[in-house]
């Protein structure tokens, strides 16, 4: 596995953007080591940015630098700006999916969630889900043991392998969405 893929930037893990910068340097100024650095972005994603379908925002993001600036995002585009965060502060971090009921929105729809995987040189990848709690819904950063936002239930699943760049799928319906019901009734799925 090529380390150099899950540090790199893009288009939408655009780290270098001067608000990424800044707050990933903050971020690390509070962190006494890599692992309570990773647990300090994480929170501040998982607590400080919206989630979108929780509070019904229509402004739907994709860009980290554009989460970062609207203070919101679907799980997919929070796991986007987790990753600038952490790229911009030398982390391995990939994205990964799970296939889930999304019933909470549409009765009978299956859709893709989005979420992350770090490399913690102590543990190895450890997936972490920024999606943002509420009741029901409780990650949490205790590695080794993962706590995820959604525990997968009958015809959920988890998708294979660690990704470097997030899902087209994902890319597609996050940029094609302009409102709140757009991308309800378009989830990205496989």
């Amino acid at each position: 596995m090529d380390m150099k893929q899950y540090l790199a930037k893009s288009k939408i893990i655009d780290f270098e953007e001067f608000n990424i910068q800044k707050l990933a340097k903050e971020l690390l100024s509070k962190s006494e080591n890599e692992l309570q650095l990773v647990q300090n972005s994480f929170e501040y994603v998982r607590d400080s940015i919206k989630h979108s379908g929780d509070y019904k925002m229509d402004e739907t993001t994709c860009v980290a630098s554009d989460v970062l600036r609207y203070k919101t995002g679907w799980c997919y585009s929070k796991s986007h700006l987790l990753a600038a965060l952490l790229r911009a502060n030398n982390v391995p971090t990939g994205f990964c999916y799970q296939r889930l009921n999304c019933s909470e929105y549409i009765k009978d729809v299956y859709c893709l969630h989005g979420l992350n995987a770090v490399y913690l040189k102590e543990f190895g990848w450890y997936r972490v889900d920024v999606r943002g709690n509420k009741k029901g819904v409780d990650a949490q950063f205790c590695p080794p043991q993962e706590k995820l936002a959604f525990v997968l239930e009958e015809n959920e699943f988890d998708l294979d392998g660690i990704y470097h760049e997030p899902l087209e799928v994902v890319v597609n319906a996050l940029n094609t969405a302009s409102s709140y019901e757009e991308m309800v009734n378009n989830f990205p799925d496989l």
